[in-house]
């Protein structure tokens, strides 16, 4: 998944969807444009939830108490504040602006997300992504894992149409991301200039979509309003994607789909419906451990 578009066909948009507005946590407010009535999953992304931007005063922040995961991956991007992660195999790690934390839950894992002390006390802008992979289903009795990554850690390019990208997983534009699935994906932060514009490819079959962060964008000759996802078509390989008014941020996805039945169910993301209340019993019987207290 590279800048090399070269004579590859263009994808066109398939559809642009709406984003959900919710609740998750300890109660603070998201953006979700995926999964949604519109569009449930676009394989292997299970989900994409933006919290923010949002200028917090002291003791304003809330995060997301111990929860259980099985069975895929979380992508945790913080742009701006900061997150204390911990879980129930002993990994404990503070994601602050710009970094990412990356959790393979496999099979099964007991996790926090919670405002730092400190910024708690002093509040502050917080912006951050949370993102799921789904896993294959002979990945997903994996060992839970998780990795982190700093700021200075995600390779960052500046583009001569005035765009920065930050490369999370995959390849582009001769840069590649710290953090690699079983399934390839490609994940990008891209920051547009007003008027920049940043071409991008991803394999046909594959299924890749823009979200607009903050701003409006244009994918192609299709707008993309602020909050909106822009679903693309699996028959090309290349797209463009521009901010014709003020500066855009967006995310760009790419992954090759699993393919494969997906039950899920709040935490849980398996194959089957038997899998999940097997999930669901082992949770409960502490299996995919506790958090202290």
């Amino acid at each position: 998944m590279t800048s090399e578009a070269g004579t590859a066909a263009a994808r066109r948009v398939e559809r642009v969807v709406s984003p959900f507005h919710t609740y998750e946590g300890a109660g603070f407010p998201v953006r979700r444009p995926f999964p949604t009535g519109e569009l449930p999953f676009l394989d292997p992304f299970l989900m994409v939830d933006q919290v923010g931007p949002v200028d917090l005063a002291p003791g304003e922040a809330k995060g997301a108490p111990p929860h259980p995961h099985r069975g895929f991956a979380t992508i945790q991007y913080v742009i701006a504040g900061d997150i204390a992660n911990a879980d129930s195999r002993g990994h404990r790690a503070v994601v602050r602006a710009g970094g990412v934390q990356w959790l393979t839950a496999g099979s099964g894992i007991v996790h926090e997300a919670l405002p730092t002390e400190e910024f708690l006390a002093a509040g502050g802008r917080q912006h951050l992504l949370q993102i799921w992979v789904n896993l294959p289903a002979r990945h997903k009795w994996t060992e839970p894992a998780s990795r982190n990554a700093d700021a200075a850690d995600l390779p960052v390019v500046t583009t001569p149409d005035g765009a920065h990208l930050t490369v999370i997983a995959g390849t582009t534009h001769g840069a590649r991301g710290p953090f690699a699935s079983v399934t390839p994906v490609l994940v990008v932060h891209a920051r547009l200039a007003a008027g920049g514009r940043a071409a991008f490819t991803a394999p046909a079959g594959h299924n890749a979509a823009v979200y607009a962060m903050t701003g409006a964008a244009r994918v192609g000759d299709v707008p993309l309003p602020d909050g909106h996802l822009a679903a693309l078509d699996r028959d090309g390989e290349r797209f463009n994607v521009h901010a014709d008014g003020g500066p855009a941020e967006v995310l760009v996805l790419a992954g090759e789909p699993i393919g494969e039945p997906v039950a899920r169910s709040g935490p849980f993301v398996m194959n089957t419906a038997a899998e999940l209340r097997q999930a669901e019993k082992d949770f409960a019987l502490g299996r995919m451990g506790r958090m202290d207290g």
